[in-house]
């Protein structure tokens, strides 16, 4: 019987015991042999993995769906391209760890090799080189199970993006990179206890997780580094209207760094599956981003980001919440979160649907 997380499943294989939601409500029995409509559920209620009978022999796999047949995510998964970025994701993630531990032992006023730090994004990036390849490539891979270094390296990945989007010069590029690699470095002190429990934190909890900012700070200030990666470790969790940590600045305050970086950080924390929740359906991260955006992000930072970001789903088959499937095919820019999909023989604008809404991406 071995677990196996559910972006990984394949129709065929038998679950070996019943499953769960986090509130205890029954999604599959024991001995249920998974669909493509089995996985898609899983998916829907945030289930990260399940275990699956050791002999179970899947009827199907992605390898054997023909071409004209997959999902826009299953052609990308089976992709040699894809199979090429996972890897070398997971061994960047691994060498990050070793550079980012090291961090902690170096003398105060030593000089950071920055470009060192950049060769594991920059191998990444050559294996995606335009901005919505790399998007292809972390959506297609949201249950990497590792919540601190992976997390760092996708909001690296985002940020380096962002940064083109924006039309940053190169310089200002590969800072803004750095300080998404290294905004959360302060989690290295919160006790993995804390980082790892597989439930919501508790108050006290909390409180400690939000001492990695200051913690990070800390451990970057005296350091040969550009100022404005020091505060994005400090600043990225504060927000335009004041409400954010730890000093509750508002926007003239907060470092132009920090403030992308913090976009690219909630969008990464809440489509990225964690240890007590599976990921969020990214629409209703955007819808998240459109009703509070305007208020707690920096308005011409989160305009771009939404709207490139959106249209990086573009081709995406999707689960509306009525049941349907269909294939996301025009944006709105009036509206973002709802776009026009194609529903078998029907076009169906989710702007005009009131209570009608993407679902889950497929």
């Amino acid at each position: 019987m071995a677990r196996i997380l559910t972006q990984n499943l394949i129709p065929g294989m038998v679950v070996a015991e019943d499953v769960y939601t986090y509130n205890n409500q029954l999604v599959l029995l024991k001995d249920t042999e998974l669909t493509d409509k089995a996985i898609t559920k899983l998916e829907f209620y945030s289930i990260i993995s399940v275990r699956i009978k050791d002999d179970s022999t899947p009827a199907s796999s992605e390898a054997n769906i023909p071409q004209e047949e997959m999902t826009y995510s299953q052609r990308i998964k089976s992709s040699e391209e894809y199979k090429v970025f996972k890897a070398e994701f997971e061994r960047s993630v691994d060498d990050f760890k070793g550079k980012v531990n090291k961090l902690l032992t170096v003398s105060a006023g030593t000089t950071i090799n920055t470009e060192e730090l950049l060769e594991d994004t920059n191998e990444l990036l050559e294996k995606a080189p335009s901005g919505l390849q790399i998007f292809d490539m972390l959506h297609n891979m949201r249950m990497y199970d590792d919540p601190t270094f992976a997390h760092c390296m996708n909001v690296a990945l985002i940020c380096h993006v962002f940064g083109n989007w924006l039309g940053m010069p190169d310089r200002d590029v590969d800072t803004l990179t750095v300080a998404g690699l290294l905004h959360d470095v302060g989690k290295l002190k919160i006790p993995e206890t804390i980082l790892g429990k597989p439930a919501r934190l508790t108050d006290d909890e909390y409180s400690v997780i939000k001492t990695h900012t200051v913690e990070g700070y800390n451990i970057l200030k005296d350091l040969e580094l550009d100022a404005h990666i020091k505060s994005a470790a400090l600043m990225h969790h504060e927000r335009c209207d004041g409400s954010g940590y730890p000093l509750g600045l508002t926007t003239d305050r907060i470092d132009s760094f920090a403030r992308i970086v913090a976009i690219a950080d909630v969008y990464d924390a809440m489509t990225s599956a964690r240890v007590y929740r599976g990921p969020l359906c990214p629409f209703k991260v955007i819808s998240i981003f459109e009703s509070e955006g305007l208020q707690k992000y920096d308005s011409k930072y989160i305009l771009t980001f939404l709207e490139y970001i959106v249209n990086s789903y573009v081709n995406n088959r999707v689960l509306l919440s009525n049941g349907m499937e269909g294939d996301i095919v025009l944006i709105n820019k009036l509206d973002l979160s709802h776009p026009m999909v194609h529903c078998g023989s029907h076009y169906i604008d989710l702007s005009h649907e009131h209570g009608l809404y993407v679902e889950a991406i497929l």
